[in-house]
């Protein structure tokens, strides 16, 4: 229940301007849209699960929910088209939401590195397994190893390509 408190208070603050924003994202797209929706809502729940005290800052388990979110949306929007076209909506959808709820620079580029590093993780298993049986279960082992040997994110200028990155808030 708590997930879905978050999501209505994130909606409910923003500016119209970005609502419509947001609108003509999702509307020309409802099915991406609604799996999308389902998905932001399973990779929040299950990285509070995994990790308690991190998944909602951004420490260790927010780079592992941005990671297994876009894991998500690409699975479940793979189901219902090609992997192509949910590779390319999802990147759309969560490049968007970095930009209609903006962070610090340090943040956003987290962000966007842990979103590319489950987006790649999925291309990458993509031809050994028909996209018609992917389980979100596929994800969870490796992404937790991934979010082991996470690295830390100090500036700008890191570059740690194929690692998940989160920042020190200690």
């Amino acid at each position: 229940m708590r997930t879905f408190r978050v999501i209505f208070d994130t909606i409910r603050s923003m500016s119209l301007k970005k609502i419509l924003k947001l609108l003509s994202a999702v509307l020309p797209h409802p099915i991406f849209s609604i799996l999308s929706f389902y998905a932001t809502i399973k990779a929040f729940s299950i990285a509070q699960k995994l990790y308690p005290k991190t998944a909602s800052k951004n420490g260790e388990g927010n780079a592992f929910r941005h990671a297994f979110w876009c894991c998500l949306i690409m699975m479940y929007c793979s189901k219902v088209s090609s992997p192509q076209k949910a590779f390319d909506f999802c990147k759309k959808i969560t490049d968007l939401h970095e930009e209609l709820f903006p962070n610090k620079p340090l943040e956003t580029k987290m962000d966007l590195h842990n979103n590319k590093i489950g987006m790649d993780y999925f291309m990458e298993i993509l031809p050994g397994i028909h996209r018609q049986f992917f389980e979100k279960s596929f994800f969870i082992d490796e992404l937790q190893k991934k979010t082991a040997n996470a690295k830390i994110l100090k500036n700008l200028d890191d570059d740690f390509e194929g690692f998940l990155v989160y920042l020190d808030e200690e």
